[in-house]
């Protein structure tokens, strides 16, 4: 067994632990419980398992190992490293009850499928700048994402709230208690808009680093393959969404939706086709 396999299992472990005991303090009938320090250090340490395992596992060895649950565990690291740094001068706490059993399950996956496939010409510098770019990226995206999901279901409980009274059950009050612990929509949105402005920047910078490493490795600017097509149009979905952002006001629904179809662009341009050949195909 690896060692990356076996740091990821330990920070699922961690993850799992921190979150379990958020989520036995909201069940017990408290408001939306404050990690405080100990929350912190816990997640802290959690990171650090979870960074060690993805160098393990993607920079363990000579060369670059880089598969769709790698990936995904990469893109879901950065988002921890974000909320945590966050966390620090915003009373945010009440995410973690949902980001922590995402951040289980993916670690959980990357030990899981630890399979991966040998990055070509890994030794290349500049390959090494351009997917330490390209990860950030899909990180920011991811986080981008997630955040456009979760204030979809907050806007679908402004728009339907469950009543209160007699037959509410303790699921439903204790989902109340979670959603009403997280910041007003409108600043969640001005939050949502501040990553999809980072996340576009980095993926410009992506692409073009991608370019120039095409143009010095093959002599092609950009391969006609899957993976620059769908990166292509995830970039071109969140430019053409900032734009309506600045020149028609767009927001709400519209702007999650636009969110949500950017990061699925991106996430079929390398975790999807990765896992149709590890999983379905069983090829490396």
């Amino acid at each position: 067994m690896s060692s990356g396999i076996v740091f990821h299992a330990l920070a699922a472990v961690a993850y799992a632990l921190l979150g379990a005991w958020l989520w036995r303090a909201l069940a017990r009938g408290a408001a939306a419980p404050s990690a405080g320090r100990a929350g912190r250090a816990g997640l802290f340490l959690a990171l650090v398992l979870h960074g060690l395992g993805l160098h393990q596992s993607i920079l363990g060895g000579p060369y670059l190992h880089l598969g769709w649950a790698l990936a995904l565990s990469a893109a879901v690291w950065l988002g921890m490293v974000v909320f945590w740094l966050e966390s620090l001068f915003v009373q945010i706490d009440g995410l973690q009850l949902l980001l922590l059993p995402v951040a289980t399950l993916t670690t959980l996956l990357a030990a899981v499928f630890p399979h991966a496939q040998i990055v070509a010409h890994a030794d290349n510098p500049w390959l090494r700048v351009h997917l330490l770019i390209a990860l950030a990226a899909y990180g920011l995206i991811t986080v981008a994402a997630l955040q456009a999901l979760l204030m979809a279901a907050l806007d679908r409980r402004l728009h339907q709230p469950v009543p209160a009274g007699v037959g509410a059950d303790v699921p439903q009050d204790v989902t109340s208690r979670v959603m009403d612990s997280l910041p007003p929509l409108l600043i969640q949105e001005r939050l949502l808009f501040r990553v999809v402005w980072v996340g576009f920047v980095v993926l410009t910078l992506a692409v073009g680093s991608g370019s120039l490493i095409s143009l010095l490795l093959t002599g092609n600017v950009l391969p006609f393959d899957h993976k620059t097509v769908f990166t292509l149009l995830s970039w071109l979905t969140f430019g053409l969404l900032l734009v309506g952002r600045h020149v028609r006001g767009w927001r709400g629904r519209v702007a999650l939706r636009w969110t949500l179809a950017g990061f699925a662009f991106l996430l079929l341009a390398y975790t999807g086709s990765r896992f149709v050949l590890d999983v379905i195909l069983h090829r490396s």
